[in-house]
């Protein structure tokens, strides 16, 4: 009976496990943490942590890392009415 148990446990560890992804916190793909311009800083929402912002290459927009309760999350930087914050238009 044991083992039927430990059969169905073990792939539901593996699945568990593979949910768990660091955010990067400087330097690779996502490019270094920047000093955010004042034309960017007076634009952006308030309740946004622009010491942790960066510019991704893949976009060419700000990104920032916002710390909850629960986990940490790479979020775009935004205006106060949504948009997000670029250096080069999309596309």
């Amino acid at each position: 009976m044991t083992r039927a148990k430990a059969f169905f446990a073990a792939p539901l560890i593996l699945l568990g496990l593979a949910a768990c992804e660091p955010v990067p916190t400087s330097g690779g793909p996502s490019g270094g943490i920047v000093t955010v311009p004042e034309s960017v800083s007076s634009i952006a929402a308030p309740f946004q942590d622009l010491s942790t912002a960066r510019v991704k290459s893949e976009d060419g927009c700000y990104w920032y890392t916002h710390q909850g309760p629960v986990e940490t999350t790479e979020l775009p930087l935004r205006t106060t009415s949504g948009n997000p914050i670029c250096v080069r238009p999309a596309g």
